[in-house]
């Protein structure tokens, strides 16, 4: 639906009215001011209130500068959530706070010259403002910033409660690094090869870091799953294909040479049969000490160090052709045979076992890999209809078949044979059956400065020592050289590491590594529980009265990376006894994304659009319903579509104006309401209640404006209009929360505010429809519409469109070999044509 230009439709028909002057640069913060001095949106903690609760959680914003079109669109949908359920009688809990440590805070202070605490809070107060100015419904006694000492205490305490379990733990790994920011990247922040921050090619690195043990809990986050009653599917499969469970066999095959055993995890041992070479990754340890006895070491060396300089993201995109052999051989335990050994990019360490078994003729990359050292292709799955010939390939085949070539599995269907061959492997003693998973454990370490300092000290003689929870939080410090400089600002600072160990008492350091940033967003949620409390990061009591939340917004961006963590954290604390969930947001809404003739909004494309001049302009309410009624919330919004010039009045503000006109009259006039009014009006609360439920803003919007031209009409007819006005306000009050409040309190005058109203409630019987329009086709083509009773049969359907003039135009006799009646909306007549 082209929300302006419908909008535009709506309110020319009441083009003459006179029409109440609307000015929302004076409305909107009055009213701002008058909900605050009231508290209106202060959730309660009383366990005596009788209401139920309801969690509405967003995603919370990056203080970058101040609110983008994104935010204006996430928020606008989150707050009509939560209005709609306060006004259904909930018990509203609605914060807010800020995701605020990170790197764009620490680049920016960089190239202002001024701490990044500094940029943070300016940006902090702007948007709080912004915020403010647009009439969220925010609980604004409970808002946080991650980058306060009195939250990221918390999160070093809940670091300590993860290096306790062993979750948390430190080891030497390659890492992605970029050279211009100066730190690590997770795999899931680089995109195509270069940081997904600066734009910079990342490189390689070998480096002690930090990491949570997420792996363990792998097949819990698929599990659990099902909890996620509404989720996405998106977001849903991309998280399985993030933690990528693979079932399949662990086999050991054995250096002919030495008699070293290697192990190898495939998903395919029905190919078994087909090995002709086998692969290591470039750092698995046994390399060099294989290609020395190999007497390749000197050609093995550059490849080796080359791969090394490329990132992980590169090495996953490595030329599957390019590789070198080690002079060694491995055996094949199913069946002796020998085959050499390469080390090749391809073959990644973080994945399985960092050693493959090679079979050219079912696996691309292998095939590949054969072709260009000359290497044998051995068909063992023969396709039906079909005789490969491992000579004369272009391809390699992957499909199911016929295994051949196998031993005892010759004439085999697969992959149905493959537990047969795990189950025979395992009596044979040559290998087990075996789960792999493609997520890796989380790598939390930076070495930058703005973020929460790793709360570990490292003594010579002790190792590892958690900092005592009464020492917490470890500060950072404010007299700190933040420029980039390849090891931490911390670890450059003259006296900040240098402290005594906690343990023994000898002079040790601090850890000098931050933590990602996800840790601090992976359980903000609790803390919006119990703000202010100070003897844990939340109080257990209050978790348990408002969580699981019983609403998310936000970007489907966050798939893979926050919601993930998010869980993850979840089941943590569950296993501490902390909570009594597993799943922290069982319902998920994702928003599209604003962008501007077709494209992202950016500034290098000179295409970004500011909301809070707009808002400042044609109000708050004008934005919101321009927003939400664009299209479907989830699909993405281009606004050049839809607002291509700032300078013309919004259809949606001319809307709003009529609202109002339409509400001072109606208030003002003691005259009955038409019969039709009165069941338009309760039709239009039963879609806006269903609509509302299934997050469908855009066409309770249009159910709203539909209503406001009944109105309209009713009132120019000399009728009375008072009960539809009454509901329109409150109807409106989720999407277009100051002229809603001015409807109801200002003209109508209510002493209490509409977000404190009770939904209206319709009458079933007047809320039916009494006709509606049902198409009648012919062979799937429209030929009539004809009008009929909504609660018509299908018997009374089908004679309805058998006497439509234009079906009998179109049958002339033709024979009729079904009929498909969908009462009261659809007759579609086949013939034999």
């Amino acid at each position: 639906m082209a929300g302006a230009g419908a909008a535009g439709a709506s309110v020319a028909t009441m083009l003459g009215t006179m029409v109440r002057r609307y000015d929302p640069t004076e409305l909107e913060p009055r009213w701002v001011e008058v909900w605050e001095r009231e508290g209106l949106y202060r959730a309660s903690d009383d366990p005596h209130d009788p209401r139920p609760r309801f969690y509405a959680l967003d995603m919370f914003p990056y203080p970058s500068g101040d609110l983008h079109m994104g935010h204006a669109e996430a928020f606008s949908g989150g707050d009509a959530v939560a209005r709609f359920a306060a006004m259904r009688g909930y018990n509203v809990l609605h914060p807010i706070g800020w995701d605020a440590f990170g790197l764009p805070a620490e680049n920016a202070a960089i190239k202002r010259g001024i701490p990044p605490a500094e940029w943070t809070y300016a940006n902090i107060a702007q948007q709080e403002a912004s915020f403010r100015r647009m009439g969220m419904s925010f609980d604004w006694t409970r808002r946080l910033n991650t980058c306060d000492p009195d939250y990221y205490r918390w999160t070093q305490w809940l670091f300590l409660r993860f290096f306790e379990r062993g979750l948390a733990y430190r080891k030497e790994s390659p890492v992605n690094w970029c050279p211009k920011d100066q730190t690590v990247l997770a795999n899931e922040q680089v995109i195509g090869g270069v940081c997904e921050r600066c734009g910079t090619p990342v490189t390689r690195r070998d480096l002690t870091q930090w990491f949570f043990r997420i792996t363990e809990y792998a097949q819990r986050l698929l599990d659990d799953m099902d909890q996620l009653e509404a989720w996405p599917e998106r977001v849903l499969t991309m998280q399985r294909n993030w933690i990528g469970r693979s079932e399949g066999a662990e086999v050991t095959f054995t250096i002919a040479q030495t008699g070293e055993e290697i192990p190898i995890f495939t998903t395919r041992p029905d190919t078994l049969w087909g090995v002709t070479f086998f692969v290591f990754a470039v750092e698995h340890p046994s390399v060099p000490k294989l290609a020395e006895l190999g007497g390749t070491w000197e050609a093995v060396r550059p490849l080796v160090e080359r791969a090394r300089s490329r990132s992980l993201v590169q090495r996953e995109e490595a030329d599957p052709t390019e590789g070198v052999a080690l002079g060694v051989e491995a055996v094949n335990p199913v069946n002796g045979e020998r085959v050499p050994c390469f080390v090749a990019p391809y073959v990644l360490m973080e994945y399985g076992t960092g050693a493959i078994m090679a079979v050219p003729a079912h696996d691309e990359r292998d095939f590949a890999f054969a072709r260009a050292h000359g290497l044998p292709v051995r068909v063992v799955i023969q396709p039906d209809g079909e005789a490969l010939d491992g000579a004369t390939m272009t391809a390699a085949h992957t499909g199911e078949g016929t295994m051949v070539a196998s031993g005892p599995f010759d004439g085999r269907r697969t992959p149905a044979a493959i537990g047969e061959v795990v189950a025979w492997l395992e009596g044979e003693g040559r290998g087990r059956r075996a789960v792999h998973y493609r997520l890796r454990d989380w790598l939390i370490s930076r070495q930058r400065y703005w973020g929460a300092p790793i709360p570990i000290v490292h003594c010579p003689d002790c190792g590892e020592v958690p900092v005592p929870d009464d020492e917490l939080p470890v500060l950072l410090p404010s007299d700190v050289d933040f420029q980039p400089g390849g090891e931490s600002p911390l670890d450059r600072h003259p006296t900040w590491k240098h402290v005594a160990c906690p343990r023994c008492g000898a002079d040790a350091q601090r850890d000098t590594d931050t933590m990602d940033t996800f840790v601090d967003s992976s359980w903000y949620f609790f803390r919006y529980c119990s703000p202010g409390y100070e003897q844990g990061p939340f109080r257990p009591e209050d978790v348990e009265r408002w969580m699981p939340v019983d609403q998310y917004t936000g970007g489907v961006e966050h798939a893979i990376l926050h919601l993930l963590y998010s869980r993850f954290f979840t089941k943590v604390l569950h296993d501490l006894g902390l909570v009594s969930f597993t799943e922290p947001f069982p319902r998920l809404m994702n928003q599209g994304q604003v962008i501007y003739g077709g494209a992202s909004m950016s500034k290098s494309k000179g295409n970004i659009v500011e909301p809070m001049p707009i808002v400042e302009r044609w109000g708050a309410d004008s934005l919101r319903l321009t927003m939400l009624f664009a299209g479907p919330f989830e699909e993405d919004i281009d606004w050049q579509l839809i607002a291509p010039d700032p300078d013309k009045r919004p259809g949606v503000h001319a809307w709003i104006a009529r609202v109002l006109t339409a509400v001072e009259e109606a208030a003002g006039r003691d005259a009955a309401e038409p019969e039709e009014l009165v069941r338009l009006t309760h039709r239009t609360i039963k879609g806006v209640t269903e609509d509302l439920e299934r997050f469908r803003f855009n066409t309770a919007i249009s159910k709203l404006m539909v209503l406001t031209n009944a109105i309209r009409r009713a009132l120019d007819d000399g009728h009375g209009a008072l009960g539809a006005v009454r509901a329109l306000a409150q109807l409106l009050a989720p999407f277009a929360p100051f002229a809603a409040e001015e409807a109801w309190r200002a003209i109508l005058g209510e002493p209490v505010s509409v977000h404190r109203s009770s939904w209206p409630s319709y009458d079933p019987e007047l809320a039916a429809e009494e006709t509606v329009t049902m198409v009648v086709q012919v062979d799937g083509k429209v030929r009539d519409k004809v009008e009929v009773p909504a609660t018509i049969d299908d018997d009374g359907a089908l004679a309805a469109a058998r006497a439509s003039a234009g079906a009998r135009r179109a049958l002339d006799g033709r024979e009729v070999v079904r009929e498909i009646v969908r009462a009261p909306r659809l007759v579609n007549f086949v013939t034999a044509r």
